[in-house]
């Protein structure tokens, strides 16, 4: 009699379990199958867009993974287990970890913003958190930059991407503003001549018909005429006349007889005995 139960029983498991085995194993395949063709189809958009290679996989692993656990769950449902328990553990685990590395998400979340948006790509020169170099690398949680002295600087992304960055390198070509102080006494007209001659003479300074060099007044200093030299030059040029215009600008100021005065200041002297007589009187 109880041999009979157990095969009852057995049986009706089989009946009713059986069906959604398999269909829950059709699930199965067919969702990875499916899967498999929504990756390919997300990386190719992603080649497509030109994402950096870093954020190509992470972010394939990750909607991969993800689409896997959402199938895990509805196979286990689709077999007949709870999965709202299951979801809950997930989710306060999620939680859990999030709270832990509040940090680290932070730097995942800037990675991915500066991958997506790119204010900078590898190779560029910038200046961010006091620090100027050029970008060797980009990861999800750092960026890379070597400095000017060959330092390796490692900053958090989380950190850059919610600061000022200035791109050096992104438009091609910057301006210069240069400043030479000559005294009260001298030729204005005279010195903003020689600077321009200087700065037209150089073939590697633009000249285009809107970025033309400029020479002004700019400010009537405590001890000197302030000129002001303004050009436009690409990157690869820009230090090398910077460097010469102010060696040469200077050379051919002082050969015009044109002074670079020092910071001045006038000291009155009283005569205090005198003064003091004058008071008492």
């Amino acid at each position: 009699m109880d041999t009979q139960k157990w095969i009852d029983a057995g049986y009706n498991l089989v009946v009713e379990y059986t069906p959604k085995i398999i269909a829950a194993i059709l699930i199965w395949i067919i969702g990875n199958w499916l899967i498999g063709i929504l990756s390919k189809i997300i990386l190719k958009a992603m080649n497509k867009a030109d994402y950096e290679v870093s954020l190509k996989l992470f972010l394939s692993n990750l909607i991969k993974w993800s689409l896997k656990i959402m199938l895990a769950i509805v196979v286990l449902g689709t077999v007949g287990i709870e999965t709202t328990t299951f979801a809950a553990v997930i989710a306060a685990g999620g939680l859990a970890i999030g709270l832990a590395l509040q940090g680290s998400l932070a730097n995942f979340a800037g990675g991915v913003l500066i991958l997506l948006l790119k204010p900078f790509k590898v190779g560029d020169w910038i200046s961010a958190q006091g620090v100027d170099g050029s970008v060797k690398e980009i990861s999800i949680f750092n960026t890379t930059i070597i400095t000017f002295g060959n330092q390796e600087a490692i900053i958090p992304n989380g950190k850059l991407s919610n600061d000022n960055i200035i791109n050096y390198t992104s438009q091609g070509i910057r301006r210069e503003n240069l400043t030479f102080g000559i005294g009260y006494d001298d030729n204005i007209k005279e010195a903003k001549d020689i600077l321009l001659n200087l700065i037209n003479e150089q073939e590697t300074v633009i000249k285009d018909e809107d970025k033309l060099p400029m020479i002004a007044v700019g400010e009537l200093g405590d001890s000197s005429v302030n000129i002001i030299l303004r050009y436009w030059a690409k990157n690869e040029d820009f230090w090398a006349i910077r460097w010469y215009t102010l060696e040469e600008g200077k050379a051919r100021l002082e050969a015009a007889g044109i002074s670079i005065p020092f910071p001045q200041r006038d000291v009155h002297h009283y005569n205090l005995e005198k003064f003091e007589t004058s008071k008492k009187d």
